[in-house]
């Protein structure tokens, strides 16, 4: 669709990362041309691609698979040529052996032995017979459907290691939209047994075992993504600081930046955010009520920190990526980026390790100095045996605030204040992980920011009825994947609404399905 000259719209867009940058391509594609604000010196945000003396590496690990069909055809247009299929393997270190992920029995069976297997199998049966009715909590969610001891095993010490606090503290939402929804039979049986697939049962069909991958990383497609929006007469403002959001009878009139210590004010009729929401209201002018102020101010995030160790060997493990269950060693996750893409290794007689650090901003991982950060990583990696110290031979670190937002008892509240209070603006749209508050993937990040684009053009859909039912992101049943191809049909062909008609907001699920590895 082209807008005519009065239809023309003077677009804002709060970062540059996948959800920003999808919302700017899109109204390039129907001539609405937009003002893209950057606070890093590259866009892509987490989805970027970082370079070390040639040597490239993830943010953690971003696959391109997905079930929505406007966002994969978007990767195709943009990359085409430019993508390449890889085989998936991930493993679970645990007890100083390794597990396939997901769990296949007779390597589960083997590693964890009879009479733990047995043990496992019968917490899974008491879990059955005795299920609580409360879903509260992430431990709660898990042992209902795994049973106490391989929660214990396989969930309770990673996923206190990647967010901090106690798996008490962490809400169920997080763990139906991360984990997949199998009980510990399912898991088993569709192992061994491939689901059939056109079976009119709800079979849930398998993890995926390939995926799509850009052959110099994920920051390949959003700096093309960017050229693209650039040569469609838009800007794509780097280094571009948002400091304020000024906003009165009910709309946002402009927010303020600082460029290379320069103040400026950038004015708009519509504005997209994807900049953490607690950021958005604190930097808000006037200052929102007091409750409101608060409420965002409950809202947490976990920060993240990758150190990149270059490796002196051809070959290293066959994994993409290893989940470390392990209490005496503080990485979480190591991710070999040779294996995502050779061209990710410039050398070939050497690899790339990604060691990934969960902290949050201002603790002791985060200040400590970079070299230090290295030696613990070289030390780690050899701990675990996964690579002699003395074949590490360079290193860096990137971190990276505000990776993750909290789950934890007090978000839903908090958050549902602060959406309620940001509905009376009715010309900002929030976007995206950060802005949303929402632990979502790449895709659905895009999802959002399209239909924010959608309704810019005239559209009304509710952007929080993106992803609303919590299905795990690689499995679908075919029940499920009937009613979503329902809601992308419906998306596609609603005609837009014009704002100033009211109307019932369309529902658009999107079945998100893990772009990267554990998010």
């Amino acid at each position: 669709m082209t807008v005519t000259p009065d239809e023309l719209r003077n677009v804002v867009i709060i970062g540059g990362g996948p959800a920003g940058l999808t919302a700017a391509y899109q109204l390039a594609k129907s001539d609405v041309r937009s003002v893209v604000l950057e606070k890093d010196n590259v866009v892509g945000g987490i989805s970027r691609t970082a370079e070390y003396k040639g040597f490239l590496f993830d943010i953690g690990g971003h696959r391109f698979f997905t079930k929505v069909k406007a966002v994969d055809d978007m990767w195709q247009e943009v990359l085409a040529d430019d993508f390449i299929t890889r085989r998936r393997l991930s493993s679970i270190y645990y007890n100083k052996k390794f597990f396939f992920y997901p769990l296949r029995p007779a390597n589960a069976l083997a590693g964890l032995g009879l009479w733990n297997s047995f043990m496992i199998v019968l917490s899974y049966a008491k879990a059955q017979l005795s299920r609580s009715g409360q879903e509260d909590t992430f431990d709660q969610w898990v042992t209902n459907r795994f049973g106490k001891r391989l929660y214990e095993i396989f969930f309770k010490t990673y996923t206190e290691k990647v967010w901090g606090i106690p798996c008490s503290e962490i809400t169920a939402e997080w763990a139906a939209q991360r984990i997949k929804g199998l009980s510990l039979l399912s898991a088993v049986r569709n192992a061994i047994l491939p689901s059939k697939p056109k079976d009119k049962q709800a079979v849930v069909k398998t993890l995926i075992d390939s995926f799509e991958y850009p052959r110099r990383g994920p920051g390949m497609m959003w700096e093309r993504v960017e050229e693209l929006v650039k040569e469609g007469g838009s800007s794509v403002r780097r280094n571009a600081d948002v400091v304020g959001l000024n906003w009165s009878d009910g709309r946002i009139d402009s927010v303020e930046i600082v460029v290379d210590g320069q103040p400026q004010t950038v004015p708009g009729t519509h504005f997209i955010s994807s900049m953490p929401i607690r950021e958005l209201v604190q930097k808000m002018s006037p200052r929102p009520p007091d409750d409101i102020v608060a409420a965002a101010e409950a809202l947490n995030y976990r920060d993240f920190l990758t150190v990149a160790l270059i490796i002196n060997q051809r070959e290293s493990f066959d994994d993409n990526w290893i989940y470390i269950h392990d209490p005496d060693v503080k990485v979480g996750r190591i991710q070999n980026f040779k294996n995502w893409s050779p061209e990710m290794v410039p050398d070939p007689e050497k690899t790339c390790l990604g060691l990934e650090y969960f902290c949050f901003e201002g603790d002791g991982l985060w200040t400590m100095p970079d070299d230090e950060l290295v030696a613990l990583g070289t030390r780690e990696v050899d701990l675990l045996g996964l690579i002699n110290a003395s074949d590490v031979v360079d290193g860096t670190v990137v971190r990276m605030p505000k990776a993750y937002p909290v789950y934890d008892s007090a978000y839903q509240e908090s958050l549902g204040k602060v959406r309620e209070f940001l509905a009376t603006l009715p010309n900002l749209q929030l976007v995206g992980r950060n802005g949303m508050h929402r632990y979502n993937n790449q895709d659905h990040a895009m999802v959002t920011a399209m239909l924010a684009a959608e309704n810019i053009l005239g559209a009304n859909y509710d952007l929080w009825n993106v992803n609303e039912d919590q299905e795990y992101h690689e499995e679908v049943t075919d029940e499920e994947a009937d009613r979503m191809a329902e809601f992308q049909e419906l998306a596609s062909t609603q005609p837009r609404v014009p704002k100033r008609v009211e109307a019932v907001p369309v529902e658009m699920a999107s079945q998100s399905t893990n772009p990267e590895t554990d998010r």
